[in-house]
């Protein structure tokens, strides 16, 4: 039941928009205070960031545009003298925060508890030493590593371990000062750059090339857990995962691979004392089933938005509600209306999230990825396959690509090298190895360590668009090759360049047209589909929505009463585009909604 003791709560939001911390945060705040108000608890909101949703009339009571800092924190503290306060809504910033308050016993002093995971836990999953200790008591592998104080002892740790190595540096966000070492001198720079912010650095065994897998786990005080998601990086270990393409659900673990993980992840937390939600990263060896557990974010996270949107699971929500004293088993989950909060989702089509970079944008810029985050957006795309989801995906990230098959602008002058080192545009190196048939599957494997299923699945997309490269008029397009195109993803655009109907009609909006009119004059059209989370096991009312060739009736009845309105937001962030038009949308629906234009349940009703 919730705590009654609870009246006032003060709620650490995340500052500026950083890379590795952005609107995601904004979301986590938002629905975390939305889910205090439900409760008739008072908020209170620190955020110096003026464009999010958060720190808009309503959403707190009281908002004070100061520094998520320690000295600032403690001045809102002793003013207001909240009964509570929550770390785990505003990234790593407001987590770092709040374990300095706690250490410099502030909390103690004005009496305020911290809601939902203790800070002890907290500090057990962010010093490395700790967090290896921790795990070794429950016999659960941790990647082998030695934390270090100063450069010497990294330099010590790294000839004791064996290179390559990776330096990560500790309460760091999104990989900052983190990258893989081959020798000594790289060592020498790279530890120099890490202790720079952080006061201590790991120096970890490289294990580059396994697969990354990671965990949404949720629990309560009562010790009742679930796993709200999982996911899998597209590209294997040593890119940093807010720099991969991920996939929820998991598509290349074995059901007993899938059990295996999932019952660690419920185990870690249990024995880390987590109240609320987190995340569980492992590298895994896809040879052997042999696993470590890279780490665990003690706190909402990006991945946590993508697996909220993913499943339609309120993440944010229940976990504040959980830190207010509730049992999973008390709650109704918000989205579905139908399910107990305590009901792990299923999902009946495939969710690809990619990065978009802006890096064009600076002269002389590395484009190389690796450990430490550059990307600045990221876009989520939903299919009922995964050559559908990414196809979307890559033409969601609006930086003119037309989906996964040959771009002509970008060149590449060796395709093997580019497969090597990692950029911005492998994925289309790949389509271009494929389409040219530079190299096999297998041999980009070899290359990329990419499991072989997704470049499989990639591979059908170039054998589709071969398929469609042998009609030589649209008269000779067929049925079921046009059917077959658009279900994996193929927008008319795609369908009338590969054809080469732009030199038959003149130009290229004629060309895509003439694809329309016959696709439609095949009766093959969109159809719209729910996020239901329950693989229509039981009836759902998301408004979570998405289009798929790959269907035979609409979920949701369309009223056709002339009377709604269409938003268009501005797509993935990317720099001089960000939350501040996330509010600018979100502000447009408020209004549109208290003017009784199209009421309906809104993520964001306030």
């Amino acid at each position: 039941m919730k705590d009654q003791n609870i009246k006032k709560v003060l709620l650490l939001g995340s500052g500026a928009l950083k890379i590795g911390e952005a609107g995601e945060f904004d979301y986590s705040g938002s629905q975390a205070l939305k889910a205090l108000r439900e409760e008739g608890v008072e908020t209170i909101l620190i955020n110096p960031n003026i464009a999010t949703v958060q720190t808009s009339e309503g959403v707190a009571d009281r908002v004070y545009f100061l520094p998520v800092q320690p000295y600032f924190v403690e001045r809102v503290i002793q003013k207001e003298q909240p009964d509570g306060i929550l770390l785990a809504f505003g990234g790593q910033t407001a987590l770092n925060c709040g374990v300095e308050l706690y250490k410099s016993g502030v909390l103690e002093k004005y009496n305020v508890r911290v809601l939902g995971t203790p800070v002890q836990a907290i500090m057990d999953t962010e010093d490395r030493e700790l967090f290896v200790e921790k795990l070794d008591e429950i016999n659960v592998k941790t990647i082998k590593s030695q934390a270090c104080e100063n450069i010497e002892e990294a330099r010590k740790a790294a000839a004791e371990l064996g290179y390559p190595v990776i330096i990560r540096a500790a309460y760091a966000l999104g990989g900052l000062g983190s990258g893989f070492c081959d020798n000594e001198e790289e060592l020498n720079k790279l530890a120099e750059k890490a202790f720079s912010f952080s006061p201590q650095v790991l120096v970890e065994k490289s294990l580059k090339g396994w697969k990354e897998i990671e965990y949404e786990v949720v629990r309560d005080r009562y010790d009742n857990c679930i796993t709200v998601c999982n996911m899998e990086n597209f590209d294997p270990l040593g890119i940093h995962t807010g720099e991969s393409i991920v996939i929820a659900p998991s598509q290349t673990l074995t059901n007993s691979e899938y059990h295996k993980l999932r019952a660690l992840a419920i185990k870690i937390i249990r024995h880390i004392g987590i109240v609320g939600e987190c995340n569980v990263q492992y590298a895994f060896d896809p040879q052997s089933e042999d696993y470590r557990v890279i780490e665990v974010n003690a706190r909402l996270s990006r991945s946590s938005a993508l697996a909220s949107k993913a499943t339609g699971y309120p993440l944010a929500f229940v976990a504040a509600k959980l830190g207010m004293g509730y049992g999973l088993f008390e709650l109704k989950n918000s989205v579905t209306k139908t399910t107990s909060a305590f009901f792990e989702p299923a999902l009946d089509y495939v969710v690809c999230k990619i990065p978009r970079w802006d890096l064009s944008k600076f002269r002389g810029v590395d484009k190389e990825l690796g450990s430490s985050m550059k990307s600045v957006g990221e876009v989520m795309a939903i299919g009922r396959n995964f050559e559908e989801a990414i196809q979307k995906g890559l033409r969601m990230i609006g930086q003119g690509m037309h989906g996964f098959v040959e771009n002509k602008e970008l060149e590449v002058p060796d395709i093997k090298e580019a497969l090597h080192a990692p950029t911005d545009k492998r994925i289309f190196v790949i389509a271009k190895a494929m389409q040219r048939k530079i190299y096999s599957v297998d041999e980009i494997h070899e290359i990329t360590k990419i499991d072989k299923w997704f470049l499989d699945k990639l591979r059908h997309i170039v054998d589709i668009d071969d398929e469609l490269r042998k009609c030589t008029s649209i008269n000779v397009l067929s049925k079921e090759l046009l059917r077959t195109a658009k279900v994996y993803g193929y927008t008319d655009f795609q369908i009338a360049r590969a054809v080469g109907l732009e030199k038959e009609l003149g130009n290229m909006h004629k060309a895509t047209l003439a694809v329309r009119a016959l696709r439609k004059s095949y009766g093959i059209v969109p159809y719209v589909k729910q996020i239901d989370t329950l693989a229509a096991e039981y009836p759902a009312q998301t408004n979570y929505l998405y289009l798929t060739y790959a269907g035979v009736a609409h979920d949701i009845k369309f009223e056709k009463d002339k009377n709604s309105i269409v938003v268009l937001g501005s797509g993935a962030y990317r720099i001089g585009s960000s939350v501040e038009f996330d509010w600018c949308g979100v502000q447009a629906l408020i209004s549109l909604c208290n003017d009784q234009l199209q009421p309906r349940d809104s993520i964001y009703r306030l």
